[in-house]
């Protein structure tokens, strides 16, 4: 059932949207699962029509497809639109690193390393929430600190699908296993200040992730 805290003044329909919005960005809501509004009322203690709204909002942005007498889905992700998303993250995010080498505080390199520290022990210990949200921190923190305000909010209207997809490809342990020398070596080249190093290491990163992923496919259907 929907959280209802007092002191959160949002509209009701805006809180089931982004509860819904939430559970399909993080995998609680798997590609092609049947998005039945009376289901969804009963288990979130609301009426239909926040449900019927927030599906047909996000519709709009991809992440519901409404099929004509079929119903609603919460959205497939396709091999093809995986690699769209790295090719744009490839581009961005090894600029970011290279920008980055030369502005990021000593304050944010040791919070870097710190974030690069957790997220190697979430791997050692087979968490795959862990290692997700210390991923995101990580290359979150490069971007905040490469200070190019118009790469940022390029970087940041990725965020949302670049999240879904490290909930679909962390399924399977061999995507993350070499992420922590690959992490490393960004940071590493960040820390030195070596910007060509930092660039270098960010699209090696991605580019080895993509192509696993054009190896395996996307496997999805898990909660």
């Amino acid at each position: 059932m929907l959280n209802f805290d007092i002191q959160n003044h949002k509209p009701l329909r805006e809180m089931v949207y982004e509860e819904l919005k939430m559970q399909i960005l993080t995998g609680g809501i798997v590609p092609g699962t049947r998005m039945m509004e009376v289901d969804l009322a009963k288990e979130m203690g609301v009426s239909r029509t926040p449900i019927r709204e927030a599906i047909r909002k996000l519709e709009k942005e991809g992440l519901v497809t409404i099929e004509p007498r079929r119903g609603a889905y919460a959205s497939m992700i396709s091999t093809e639109d995986m690699v769209e998303i790295l090719e744009v993250r490839q581009d961005l995010e090894g600029l970011a690193a290279y920008l980055a080498a030369a502005r990021m505080t000593d304050k944010q390199m040791k919070e870097l390393k710190d974030i690069a520290e957790k997220y190697n022990k979430a791997v050692t210990e087979g968490s795959m929430k862990d290692m997700i949200q210390h991923d995101t921190k990580f290359h979150r923190l490069i971007v905040d600190s490469c200070n190019n305000k118009i790469l940022v909010h390029m970087i940041e209207q990725l965020q949302e699908l670049v999240l879904r997809f490290r909930y679909i490809y962390y399924d399977n342990f061999r995507r993350a296993e070499n992420m922590p020398e690959e992490h490393r070596e960004i940071m590493e080249a960040i820390v030195s200040g070596n910007a060509d190093r930092a660039r270098r290491a960010a699209d090696v990163h991605i580019c080895r992730l993509k192509q696993l992923v054009i190896e395996e496919g996307v496997k999805q259907g898990k909660a």
